[in-house]
């Protein structure tokens, strides 16, 4: 596939909510065949998945100052002075953390889940609306519509779960865990580092797309789908499983 050329720069908030409003028509239909290997691919446990969302994450990357949505809701709320922080005005404080051009993505790495592939192929929009699929179960594909890795905004990098052959690239994409990071390296030579905020299984008819593909609060995220739930020998998987991420550095 062609890579359609990038806006140069960083991507407004007016941009993202414009693509938002294409991506919506999306719906659910997302990697929506694959070919269950014995025992299945691992799933997130919700309820696990949940609390473990709302604890404390592992501290970034060093030099990395990306402030959660729950810690700036807690500074609001904070009667302290902050230092350096004129009275009244707490958010001019708040950093949530490096915002980067647009540039393809060429390698992706999560060291948790044993995934390193230098071929990301590009995923535009299919005849029906869909979010195409890789043509290789090995290679993750970057829905290039979107923003880039790094950029404002959710960046969408889907793949396989399996095939007739196998586990495919995301076999083990339900394993991973809050604070778990993965890596991006783009097509300018910057490596963007994203940390694991939590991983849920949806039901494709309960699939969030706007909180898939929607607009993010003031920071770079990073979307990882596959296929899972159960399987239907008629509908293939009947679920998904998304990791939701956020950019902590970039070197």
């Amino acid at each position: 596939m062609t890579n359609p050329t990038q806006p140069g720069g960083r991507r407004g908030i007016h941009t993202a909510a414009a693509a938002t409003v294409v991506l919506l028509l999306i719906g659910v239909a997302l990697i929506a065949v694959g070919m269950r290997t014995s025992g299945g691919p691992p799933q997130p446990v919700s309820d696990a998945a949940a609390s473990d969302s709302a604890a404390p994450l592992p501290s970034p990357e060093p030099q990395s100052t990306t402030v959660t949505k729950q810690q700036n809701k807690q500074r609001k709320e904070s009667s302290q002075p902050q230092e350096g922080v004129p009275s009244g005005r707490p958010d001019k404080a708040i950093d949530f953390g490096p915002i980067l051009p647009a540039s393809a993505p060429v390698a992706l790495d999560i060291p948790d889940i044993g995934v390193h592939s230098t071929n990301i192929v590009d995923l535009g929009l299919a005849a029906d609306g869909a979010i195409e699929v890789p043509e290789d179960p090995s290679a993750p594909g970057w829905f290039y519509p979107g923003p880039s890795p790094g950029q404002f905004g959710p960046a969408v990098i889907a793949g396989h779960v399996d095939s007739d052959r196998g586990p495919a690239v995301f076999y083990r994409l339900g394993e991973l865990d809050p604070g778990d990071r993965v890596h991006v390296t783009r097509a300018d030579g910057t490596v963007g580092t994203f940390l694991i905020d939590r991983v849920e299984a949806f039901a494709k008819a309960e699939f969030p797309t706007h909180e898939v593909y929607g607009d993010t609060t003031n920071r770079a995220e990073l979307r990882l789908i596959t296929c899972g739930g159960n399987y239907d020998d008629d509908a293939g998987y009947l679920g998904n499983v998304v990791a939701f991420a956020h950019l902590v550095s970039a070197r």
